[in-house]
C-alpha cells in the first residue's frame, strides 16, 4: 500500500486538467498564499508590490500574501523547477510563457485559467470581486493570446515591452549621415562601417575617442528571432519543430559575421551593456528593451557609468532596424502571471483573486511608470491618469523622463506590428540557441575565422547539442481530430530532477523484496525444523 501511494510521486505526463471553481467558496477562511516576483533590485517596483499586497489584504483581511523577489528570471525559473518536485511551488508567480510550458511537463502543476476567467462570481470582473478588476475584453487581445499554451489559457499578461533602437544622433551625424524616417538593416550596417574611419592619431573621426563600437545589440536571442521573422524565414512552429537551421538563416549569419570581423558590430555578451557605450558617445546604434529606457540618454535616471563619462548628445528612440519598413515586425515581450495548483481549491481561488488585483489600474499604471513598460489592459491605457502621464513627457528627468515615455509610446503605436514566438516545452532552449548562433559567428569574425557553409553547418550541430535540442519532442496535429499527438520521430525527453518520492520508492521496492525473500527463507527453515522434530 505504501508503494502504491508513492507511485503518485513519479514523473507523470503533461496533462493539465480543468480547474473546477467550487460552488461555495469559503473566503472567510484564513489563507496564506505566496507570490514570487522579479524586480531586478528595483526598489520602486518592490514598493509597488508591497503596497499592492497591503491594499489587497485590506480588502481581504483573511488572505495573507507573502512575497519573494528575485534579481532575474532565470533564478526564479530554476527555483520553481526545484520546488515542483517537492510540491512547494508558489501560489502566484511572475514568469514567461516559455517557462510555463516547461512547468506543464508535470501533471496539473499549472492552473488552466479558462473556467476561472469566465466564472460569473470570481472571474475577470466578477460580481463577488471586491475591487475594480478588468474584464476579459479589457485585456489587450494580442497580449492575452500570447499567454495561450496548447489547449488553454495558462497565464495572463502582466506587463509588456518590445525592443527599441536607441540612436546617438550626435555621433551619427558626425559620420556625415542624416537619420531617415525609417531605419533599415542596410542603413545601420552602412553607417556602422563608415563610422570606423580614424584620424591620424588613431582616434575615431566620429567621436574623437579611441573607443567606438558603432552597433551593439543587447539580446542576440531577440536579434536572431526578429531578423528571421522580418525576412519570413522559418524559426519554429507551434508543435515544437525546430526550423531555423536552414540556408536562409546561414546567409543572415554570414552578414553578421562580416560586420563582427570589422568590429562594426558587437553584442552585450562580448562588449557589455550597450547603454553605457551610447551614453559615452562610444556607440551609435544600441538595441535594448523599451523596459531598459531609463538607462538610455545623458539624463537617464539609472545611469550606469560615472557622470564624468556621460556625453552631451541627442538621443532618438525608434523601431528596431527593418528589412521591409512598410511591414515592420518587432518582438512582444514582458512578464506574465500564472497560478500553481494546490490541494485546497479555495486557496487557488484566493490566489486567483490576488492575481486579478495585479491587473487593476492602481498596480498596472504604477508599475508601468517605473520603466518603459506599458500596461496590458485597455482600461489602464484609456484612463485619465495614464493619459496624463504620457502627456507629461519630458517635464522632469525622473517619473516623466522623456526617453522612457517615448519608448512606451513606441510600443503603444506598434502593438499590431508585434509578434511572439511559439511556446512549447523546450522553446526557451530554442531561443537561447538562436542567440548562440549570433554570439558564435560574431566572435569567430573577430578572430578572423572563416564563416562559410561548412562552418555554419558545424555551428548548427554544436549549438543544437549544447542546448539539448534533440530532447525536444515535437507534436503534430491529427488529421482526423485536430488533437495534438507526438510526432513520429520521438527522442528522449529530459524531465528534470527525479522527485524525492520517486527516489524513496526506488529504495523501498528492493528493500521490500529483500524482506519478502527473507520471510520466505525463514518460513521454509521453520517448516524443515518442525518436520525434523516430527
Amino acid at each position: 500500500m505504501l508503494c502504491a501511494a508513492l507511485l503518485s510521486g513519479c514523473h507523470g505526463g503533461s496533462s493539465q486538467g480543468e480547474f473546477a471553481v467550487p460552488e461555495n467558496v469559503d473566503l472567510t477562511k484564513e489563507y496564506n498564499i505566496s507570490f514570487w516576483a522579479k524586480n531586478d533590485n528595483n526598489q520602486t517596483q518592490a514598493e509597488i508590490y508591497k503596497q499592492a499586497i497591503k491594499n489587497f489584504e485590506a480588502l481581504y483581511p483573511n488572505i495573507h500574501v507573502t512575497m519573494k523577489t528575485y534579481m532575474d528570471y532565470p533564478s526564479l525559473y530554476r527555483d520553481v523547477i526545484t520546488n515542483i518536485s517537492t510540491d512547494t511551488t508558489p501560489n502566484v508567480c511572475i514568469t514567461y510563457p516559455d517557462h510555463i510550458a516547461t512547468y506543464m511537463q508535470g501533471t496539473n502543476i499549472v492552473v488552466k485559467l479558462d473556467d476561472l476567467m469566465r466564472d460569473p462570481h470570481y472571474g475577470l470582473g466578477g460580481s463577488e470581486v471586491r475591487f475594480d478588476a478588468p474584464t476579459q475584453n479589457e485585456i489587450v487581445g494580442k497580449f492575452l493570446e500570447e499567454c495561450r499554451i496548447a489547449d488553454g489559457q495558462y497565464a495572463l499578461p502582466f506587463m509588456r515591452s518590445t525592443e527599441a533602437l536607441y540612436i546617438n544622433k550626435t555621433v551619427l551625424e558626425a559620420t556625415g549621415y542624416t537619420l531617415p524616417e525609417k531605419v533599415t538593416w542596410d542603413y545601420v550596417w552602412e553607417v556602422s562601417e563608415a563610422a570606423l574611419a580614424k584620424n591620424a592619431d588613431g582616434t575615431y573621426k566620429a567621436n574623437g575617442q579611441t573607443t567606438l563600437i558603432p552597433f551593439i545589440y543587447k539580446s542576440t536571442d531577440n536579434m536572431m528571432i526578429s531578423m528571421l521573422r522580418q525576412k519570413n524565414i522559418d524559426y519554429t512552429d507551434a508543435n515544437g519543430h525546430i526550423l531555423m537551421f536552414n540556408d536562409d538563416t546561414a546567409e543572415v549569419l554570414k552578414v553578421i559575421a562580416e560586420h563582427g570581423k570589422n568590429r562594426a558590430f558587437s553584442t552585450f555578451g562580448i562588449s557589455s551593456y550597450p547603454g553605457n557605450y551610447l551614453n559615452a558617445n562610444q556607440c551609435i546604434f544600441a538595441v535594448d528593451s523599451t523596459a531598459g529606457a531609463t538607462w538610455m540618454g545623458k539624463d537617464a535616471p539609472n545611469l550606469d557609468i560615472h557622470s564624468e563619462d556621460v556625453a552631451d548628445f541627442e538621443i532618438v528612440v525608434t523601431e528596431i532596424p527593418q528589412f521591409d519598413t512598410e511591414n515592420p515586425k518587432m518582438i512582444s515581450q514582458g512578464p506574465s502571471l500564472c497560478l500553481f495548483n494546490k490541494s485546497d481549491r479555495g486557496e487557488v481561488v484566493a490566489s486567483w483573486i490576488f492575481l486579478q488585483y495585479l491587473l487593476t489600474n492602481e498596480v498596472q499604471i504604477a508599475y508601468s511608470q517605473t520603466e518603459g513598460y506599458i500596461p496590458v489592459t485597455t482600461k489602464a491605457h484609456e484612463s485619465d491618469e495614464y493619459q496624463a502621464y504620457l502627456a507629461a513627457e519630458g517635464s522632469d528627468t525622473d517619473l516623466h523622463y522623456s526617453v522612457k515615455i517615448q519608448a512606451a509610446k513606441l510600443l503603444l503605436k506598434n502593438i499590431e506590428n508585434s509578434f511572439v514566438t511559439p511556446v512549447f516545452a523546450g522553446s526557451a532552449s530554442v531561443r537561447e540557441a538562436a542567440g548562440e548562433l549570433i554570439e558564435n559567428v560574431t566572435k569567430s569574425g573577430r578572430r578572423r575565422i572563416t564563416v562559410d557553409d561548412a562552418y555554419i553547418q558545424s555551428l548548427y550541430k554544436d549549438v543544437s547539442a549544447l542546448k539539448h535540442l534533440d530532447q525536444i519532442v515535437p507534436t503534430e496535429a491529427s488529421a482526423d481530430t485536430g488533437e495534438e499527438k507526438p510526432a513520429a520521430k520521438v527522442t528522449a525527453k529530459d524531465l528534470g530532477a527525479m522527485p524525492a518520492a520517486s527516489k524513496i520508492l526506488l529504495i523501498i521496492l528492493p528493500v521490500t523484496w529483500v524482506l519478502l525473500g527473507g520471510f520466505v527463507v525463514y518460513e521454509k527453515k521453520k517448516r524443515q525444523k518442525q518436520a525434523g522434530k516430527a
